[in-house]
């Protein structure tokens, strides 16, 4: 019957001689039949290992170490081991590198807090105390990942108990969105905004046009409430990665071709006509190749220098709240409920619920809460019981 390792372990190999060679006393890494050298002499009367070869005896294991997919028991789980198990699957899914980068940074960051902790010794209490060393909006996000991967290890049915993880309270939507002016300014600042050079100490525009690619980006996101990613991705030709954009039948198909649905809704949408001629145009006069947002030919990964470009040079109020892409997206939803849209199809169009867009632009309808508004002043339209009845008294009592 073949022996039980032992696993990694430190172990005191006395002085020896090999090969004619004097060897001094030196504490090795014993891994089954493996040995492997710590550097770290060993004095005769010495039992317990000193700190640096148990330091290299961690980094050995932490080399080795790939997350066990067996062990099932929360008191044993190393939350570490929850994080990378999450990090390994879900990674991919992002659409863009930076995504992944912010990604990575989130599980970094709930590693150096809550790695060496069990699984089963997640308390309400801990989710605080990493709530208190970041801001609410930060920890917020974190832990939400911290519980999604505690809920992806049980779904793979790497362990079976209810873990539940506090969260901060959620702060208020952001409700900064753009008038119909605000954003023909921030068109046409992007629009006419040329490249600025020094000659003989003044600034002299150039001929090149450098946030035109911007300006496409703001008529898209506005007209269609589309997510900045699948803008960037947006293309009139069919290819892996890309949003096809089909100009014939004014349909965006807002999921990249090759990727999965994800939470984050992107159903196809039907084009407004102003911005499909808009686009028509663009492909006919060869001012776009192969995306609607390029620079230099090619398809940008981010727009966000750009558009903060554009929105300093366009002067936009920003006491209110920042603006940003995902403005754009608010912006959408805002007008479509102050044009009365129905709220089914304009959920649809967002590639959003019904709930949320209530929830979170539902007071910009002019029917929010009208009804109730309007019958609080008014007069009431049902007679009160008692004095029906009343008067139903008197009129036998006159008859008799």
């Amino acid at each position: 019957m073949p022996r039980t390792s032992k696993g990694a372990r430190l172990w005191k190999r006395p002085a020896r001689t090999k090969n004619g060679r004097s060897e001094a006393a030196v504490w090795i890494i014993k891994d089954g039949s493996k040995q492997t050298s710590t550097g770290c002499p060993a004095h005769p009367t010495e039992t317990q290992p000193p700190e640096a070869a148990e330091r290299f005896l961690a980094n050995y294991i932490g080399a080795k170490w790939e997350p066990t997919r067996q062990e099932r028991n929360v008191d044993v789980i190393d939350i570490a081991d929850v994080l990378a198990i999450y990090h390994n699957d879900r990674r991919e899914d992002f659409e863009t590198e930076l995504y992944k980068r912010r990604f990575d940074s989130r599980i970094q960051r709930l590693n150096k807090f809550f790695g060496g902790t069990v699984l089963g010794s997640l308390t309400t209490e801990l989710c605080k105390s990493y709530a208190a060393s970041r801001s609410d909006g930060g920890a917020r996000r974190d832990l939400e990942d911290l519980r999604a991967a505690i809920n992806h290890h049980a779904k793979e049915n790497l362990h079976h108990a209810v873990i539940n993880v506090w969260l901060p309270q959620k702060g208020e939507p952001r409700d900064r969105w753009l008038t119909r002016s605000e954003a023909a300014k921030l068109i046409w600042a992007c629009w006419r905004h040329r490249e600025v050079q020094t000659h003989n100490g003044k600034k002299v525009p150039t001929a090149k046009y450098t946030l035109r690619h911007v300006a496409r980006f703001i008529l898209i996101g506005l007209y269609t409430g589309t997510r900045a990613a699948a803008i960037a991705a947006a293309s009139p030709y069919k290819a892996e990665g890309r949003s096809y954009v089909d100009l014939e039948n004014g349909v965006f198909y807002r999921l990249k071709i090759g990727k999965r649905k994800t939470n984050k809704r992107q159903p196809p949408v039907a084009l407004p006509s102003r911005l499909l001629a808009h686009m028509r145009r663009w492909v006919d006069r060869g001012i776009v190749s192969n995306h609607f947002v390029e620079w230099h030919g090619k398809a940008v990964t981010s727009v966000k220098n750009g558009f903060g470009k554009g929105v300093a040079t366009a002067k936009l109020d920003i006491s209110e709240g920042n603006v940003t892409p995902h403005t754009l997206r608010h912006t959408a939803a805002t007008w479509l409920m102050q044009r009365g849209a129905d709220l089914w199809q304009s959920a649809g169009f967002l590639g959003m619920s019904v709930q949320v867009l209530i929830d979170t632009y539902g007071h910009h309808h002019p029917l929010h809460m009208r009804e109730a508004a309007e019958a609080i002043t008014s007069k009431a339209r049902i007679q009160p019981v008692g004095k029906t009845v009343g008067r139903k008294r008197e009129a036998r009592r006159a008859s008799a």
